[in-house]
C-alpha cells in the first residue's frame, strides 16, 4: 500500500461485498468492489481524454460519490489532484487552475443556486492550460462535457492500460496539491506525496481507533485535507463505510446519524456545538455515535464533557495541522483525559519532531520537521526556502507552548490569519480583494471574536475622495466578490489606517480600535 491507487486496488479486493459509500440520502449505495470498478472507468476515461502523469486536475465540487470518484480516478491515471474550495468565486478559482495550470477540472452543476461554469464564465480570465471541462452531472453547457459521457470516452482504454498507469505511479510522486493562502494574499499550492499522505492517515486512523464496521459521516468538505485525507483516505485504509454530506445542515446531520447508524463525526467545535444546541436533538437516535475528532480552534472544556455525558460519545480527540505538513503534525491519544483534550492538541506523530521557539513553558513559534513535511510549495522556491529552514524544520507561524508530556497548546497565531467556523481566513488575502473595489483606496482587515463563528473578519476601509459607499454597500460588493466565510462581517471607514515608520499596517492598534487586543503578534 505505497500509494493511492494501490489502496483504492487493495480496498476493493479486501472489502469487496461491504458497503463503502452511501450518498444521496441513502437512494445510492455502492460498495468498495464497485467503487474500484467506477474509479477505474475514471482513470481510463481520463488517460483518454489525455491526462499525463504528473499532470494537474483540479475538483471544484461539494461532498459526493463523483467528488470520490472523480478524485481517485484522476489519482489513478497519474495526476496530481488540486481540490478547490467550493466557496471560492470565479476569480478565486481561476487563479488557482492558472497557477497550476490544470489540465482537466471537474466540477458541479448548479450548486445550492450557483452554476460554477458561469462564475468561472464571469471572471473573464483566460484558461489557456485547461483543456477539459466534465460536469459531474447530466448536463452540461456547450464545450463542457456529462459526467456520463466522460465516462464514456474510457471505454477504448483498456483494464490492463489502466492498471499499467496506476502501477507506473511511484510513493515520492506528488499525489495532491493543497493551495492555502498564505501572508502575501495568494494562494501557494503545498505539495504532498503518495507515501506521505498514505502513513500520516494509517497512523490517524489508528491512533482514532478508526474499524471496518464504522459508518463515516463526511461532513468536513472535501477540498480540505480533514475531508479528503482524514475522511476519504482514512476510510480506504479501514474499509469504513463514508457517508458523505454536500452541504452542512444540523438537521441533515442529525438524520444521517440516525438513519444510517453513523459512528463516527469529525468536524471543527462549530459543528458539534451546533448540534448539541440543536431543540429536536433528542428526537433522533444518535446512540451509534462513538469517535469525535476535532480542533481547528479552541476546544471549550464543556463541549468535551456535553459529547460525552450528553451524547455518550466514548471517544472524543483533539489534533492540529497545516497543509503544509499534509494536514496531520499532532493529535491527543485515547485515554487522555478531558482536561489534556480540551486544552491541548495532544502530541507529536511517531517519526515526528515538534518543538517551539522558546524556554520550557513558554510561547514561541512551533516547528515541525519529519517525514510528512510538504516537498515544497508548488513552482515556488522563494516561498519554500521562506517557510522551510535548511535543516528541515517547517516554520508554521504558529505560535504554541509544549507542556512537560509533549501536549502542544497552540495559543497565537503569528500570521494575521483567523478561522472563521472551521476556516481559515487570511487577511492579506481579504485585503487584496476588497482593493479591487473601484472606491476603495486602502484597507486592513482584522479577526475579531464571535459568538458563532469563533471569529470574523473586520476590514478598516478607506473610502476614494468623494465616494459615498456604506458599510451595506461594500459587505453585498464583497458576497459577490468572495467566499462567504472571507466576507467582513463589520466594516468601519476610517480617513487614513495606522501605519509605523517603514509603512507596515499597526494591526494591533486596529484591534484595540475594535475592542479587542486579540491574538500577540
Amino acid at each position: 500500500m505505497s500509494t493511492i491507487p494501490r489502496l483504492v486496488a487493495r480496498a476493493a479486493g479486501e472489502h469487496g461485498p461491504r458497503e463503502a459509500v452511501v450518498a444521496e440520502g441513502g437512494r445510492t449505495r455502492v460498495s468498495y468492489a464497485e467503487l474500484g470498478e467506477r474509479v477505474e472507468r475514471a482513470a481510463a476515461a481520463c488517460i483518454a481524454s489525455g491526462v499525463r502523469k504528473g499532470d494537474r486536475v483540479a475538483v471544484w465540487a461539494p461532498n459526493t460519490l463523483e467528488w470520490i470518484v472523480s478524485a481517485l480516478g484522476a489519482v489513478t491515471a497519474g495526476a496530481v489532484l488540486v481540490p478547490l474550495n467550493t466557496r471560492f468565486k470565479g476569480a478565486e478559482a481561476a487563479y488557482v487552475l492558472n497557477r497550476c495550470r490544470a489540465r482537466l477540472l471537474f466540477v458541479t452543476g448548479t450548486f445550492l443556486g450557483t452554476s460554477y461554469i458561469a462564475s468561472l464564465r464571469r471572471a473573464d480570465v483566460e484558461l489557456p492550460h485547461l483543456q477539459q471541462v466534465v460536469v459531474l452531472a447530466d448536463t452540461a453547457p456547450d464545450s463542457c462535457l456529462t459526467w456520463r459521457d466522460f465516462l464514456a470516452t474510457g471505454a477504448g482504454t483498456g483494464a490492463d492500460e489502466v492498471r499499467a498507469r496506476a502501477e507506473s505511479i511511484e510513493p515520492d510522486d506528488p499525489s495532491d496539491i493543497i493551495f492555502t493562502s498564505g501572508t502575501t494574499g495568494r494562494p501557494k499550492g503545498a505539495v504532498i506525496t503518495h507515501a506521505q499522505t498514505l502513513r500520516a492517515y494509517d497512523l490517524w486512523s489508528e491512533l482514532a481507533g478508526l474499524r471496518a464496521d464504522d459508518r463515516y459521516l463526511l461532513v468536513n468538505p472535501f477540498f480540505h485535507t480533514f475531508g479528503y485525507k482524514a475522511g476519504v483516505i482514512a476510510c480506504l485504509t479501514r474499509g469504513a463505510t463514508m457517508v458523505p454530506q454536500p452541504v452542512f445542515g444540523v438537521d441533515t446531520v442529525l438524520a444521517n446519524i440516525a438513519a444510517e447508524r453513523i459512528s463516527v463525526l469529525p468536524g471543527p467545535p462549530t459543528l458539534h456545538r451546533t448540534l448539541l444546541d440543536h431543540p429536536s436533538r433528542t428526537a433522533h437516535d444518535l446512540s451509534a455515535l462513538r469517535l469525535v475528532v476535532t480542533g481547528a480552534a479552541v476546544v471549550p472544556l464543556q463541549l468535551v464533557e456535553r459529547l460525552r455525558t450528553e451524547l455518550r460519545v466514548g471517544t472524543v480527540l483533539t489534533a492540529y495541522g497545516l497543509s503544509e505538513a499534509g494536514g496531520f503534525v499532532t493529535m491527543c491519544r485515547r485515554g487522555d483525559a478531558p482536561g489534556t483534550i480540551a486544552r491541548t492538541s495532544g502530541r507529536a506523530l511517531p517519526g515526528t519532531e515538534v518543538r517551539v521557539e522558546a524556554g520550557p513553558g513558554e510561547p514561541g513559534e512551533v516547528l515541525v520537521r519529519g517525514w510528512h513535511v510538504m516537498s515544497g510549495y508548488f513552482e515556488d522556491p522563494e516561498a519554500t526556502a521562506a517557510a522551510v529552514d535548511a535543516d528541515g524544520w517547517l516554520h508554521t507561524g504558529d505560535i504554541g507552548i509544549l507542556d512537560a508530556d509533549g501536549n502542544l497548546r497552540i495559543t497565537d497565531r503569528i500570521k494575521d490569519m483567523f478561522i472563521v467556523g472551521g476556516f481559515n481566513a487570511y487577511p492579506a488575502e481579504i485585503e487584496q480583494l476588497i482593493g479591487a473595489h473601484p472606491d476603495i483606496v486602502d484597507v486592513a482587515v482584522i479577526g475579531v471574536p464571535d459568538a458563532r463563528l469563533g471569529e470574523v473578519g473586520m476590514a478598516y476601509a478607506v473610502r476614494r475622495p468623494g465616494a459615498v459607499l456604506t458599510t451595506d454597500d461594500l459587505i453585498a460588493w464583497s458576497r459577490r466578490e468572495m467566499a462567504n466565510y472571507k466576507v467582513p462581517r463589520q466594516v468601519e471607514f476610517v480617513p487614513e489606517l495606522p501605519r509605523n515608520a517603514s509603512g507596515k499596517v499597526l494591526k494591533g492598534d486596529l484591534r484595540r480600535a475594535a475592542g479587542t487586543a486579540g491574538p500577540a503578534r
